[in-house]
């Protein structure tokens, strides 16, 4: 058997389009597949790294499972896209694992949530959206984030005692368990006052995670002040086998705006008092990716590659709306082509940078799909619909991409990212190679493991005035295409990913079975 043909056992059996077609369409091989033709013969194969895949519900399934579910969570996102995604993707596998799940955003973000569901489909119907009133949004001064954490946790003791007092009378519908964003402490807190079990949920990598709960000994030790500022520039280790980092890469100091540098480094320190809250931590990463970090972090449980929308087929929890027509457009591309172009949520370039990056990518002579959100641009001086006319025959413009579906497009060659941790764990998951466009707080930090611990990608350097030249986009993006070893590692980790998946998975039924305790 070669490549992703199916055994024509699997392919005449009953199982062909339920479990089959879901091997085929993430690239699995399946020469590890020999005959099954009865449920049971897959379980006895539950070991193996694609079981999970193939054991997914269909979500009709999973809303049946829901509606007798004897577990009920609540999920308490920060009002931001990189809070609200991965969170969503996680209700989504508890739901897989049938627990009825209460999805808790500021009104605002629940609205935008709605407006960007899918038309079709049926997997938002297992998970309840609900609402408080709306708080200090990101960037917002620091008088204002703390006005919200005074009035914040009442919204949510009365909107946890309305959900309680209406359950039934086998108390089917109470809350188990709060599951937050690790950045709100608040949360924590209420869970905690009410007598309900608490898990925090790192929207960071597992190493950032124990970079801030590491901020006591590192103000003890010399290596920062009690602002967080670096005293020197040096390369420290937070345990004896972890690769070393720059102090240049402290997540809080990677800003130009003093003012966010405050609100990040008290964020920061929070983590610490946060940490005494939780009865878990959840990381959106799996253990041999980052093994160096466990032992410093209390009870925290490996549960990634969280890739629910993948495995589902459905993406839900944008902020804005996905242009699918992408999928279709990567279908008519050569394998291997396209550079995959994507800045998160919350970055934006100049005229100046955006102009540099447009003519590096068609200076790179390659195919192209950039996502450009309606917000990307701090001045509005550029005209989208034009420039999309100009590029059309090398590239296409989106402003909101289905991104797992995207990265594991077979047309994708390379991510030019700016290395947020959702943005990262999707391209390692895929075995994408990376060109590394940092902005700030933690997307430093990611960077420099991409390229220099895991060297999955490259690092685009800027000139003197911060600004990212054309001809250094297109010197790299030739740079990595042209290195095999790269895409060797590229794909190593993807191999590693999908294997410590289904333990990751197992690391959640486990979560799911102490919740009942």
């Amino acid at each position: 058997m070669r490549g992703n043909q199916l055994p024509p056992s699997l392919q005449d059996s009953p199982l062909y389009s339920q479990l089959g077609k879901r091997l085929e369409q993430r690239g699995f091989g399946l020469s590890s597949i020999f005959s099954f033709n009865c449920i049971d013969q897959l379980q006895e194969r539950r070991s193996e790294p694609w079981y999970w895949v193939l054991s997914v519900p269909t979500a009709d399934t999973c809303i049946s499972m829901a509606k007798q579910a004897i577990l009920h969570v609540l999920v308490i996102p920060a009002p931001v896209q990189g809070h609200v995604t991965p969170l969503m993707e996680l209700s989504q596998s508890l739901a897989i694992c049938g627990i009825k799940v209460t999805f808790v955003t500021e009104e605002s973000v629940k609205q935008r949530i709605m407006a960007a569901l899918p038309n079709k489909g049926s997997m938002h119907s297992l998970i309840h959206l609900a609402s408080i009133p709306d708080g200090a949004k990101f960037g917002d001064d620091t008088k204002e984030v703390d006005a919200a954490r005074k009035v914040m946790p009442g919204y949510l003791e009365n909107l946890i005692k309305k959900i309680n007092e209406e359950s039934d009378n086998n108390n089917n519908n109470q809350i188990n368990c709060v599951i937050a964003s690790a950045a709100l402490k608040w949360p924590m807190e209420v869970a905690e006052k009410m007598g309900i079990k608490r898990a925090a949920f790192s929207t960071t990598s597992v190493g950032v995670l124990a970079l801030l709960l590491h901020i006591p000994k590192l103000i003890q030790a010399g290596i920062i002040n009690e602002a967080g500022i670096a005293l020197k520039n040096e390369m420290i280790q937070l345990s004896p086998n972890a690769p070393a980092i720059s102090t240049a890469d402290l997540v809080w100091n990677c800003t130009d705006d003093p003012a966010m540098r405050d609100i990040l480094f008290k964020a920061a320190l929070d983590a610490k008092s946060v940490a005494k809250l939780w009865d878990w931590v959840l990381c959106n990463s799996f253990y041999e990716l980052e093994p160096w970090f466990y032992n410093l972090i209390p009870n925290s449980l490996p549960v990634g590659p969280l890739l629910a929308s993948s495995r589902l087929g459905e993406s839900i929890g944008n902020l804005w709306q996905e242009d699918s027509t992408c999928i279709s457009w990567l279908d008519q591309q050569p394998a291997r082509s396209i550079i995959y172009v994507a800045f998160g949520s919350l970055a934006t370039f100049s005229q100046c940078q955006f102009d540099e990056l447009a003519a590096g990518l068609q200076l790179a002579a390659r195919p192209f799909l950039w996502v450009i959100r309606p917000d990307f641009m701090k001045e509005s001086t550029t005209n989208l619909n034009g420039f999309r006319d100009r590029v059309a025959h090398c590239g296409k413009i989106v402003s909101w991409a289905p991104q797992q579906k995207v990265l594991g497009h077979p047309s994708v060659a390379c991510f030019l990212s700016h290395c947020g941790w959702n943005s990262t764990i999707d391209g390692l998951s895929m075995g994408v190679p990376f060109l590394c466009w940092p902005q700030f707080a933690d997307q430093f930090f990611n960077k420099h493991f991409i390229c220099d611990v895991w060297r999955v990608g490259l690092y685009l350097e800027g000139d003197e005035n911060g600004i990212v030249p054309r001809d250094e986009i297109k010197s790299k993006v030739k740079k990595l295409l042209g290195d095999e070893s790269i895409k060797a590692k590229a794909l190593e980790l993807k191999e590693m990913a999908w294997n410590q998946g289904g333990t990751s998975f197992r690391n959640l039924e486990d979560f799911v079975e102490q919740i009942k305790c």
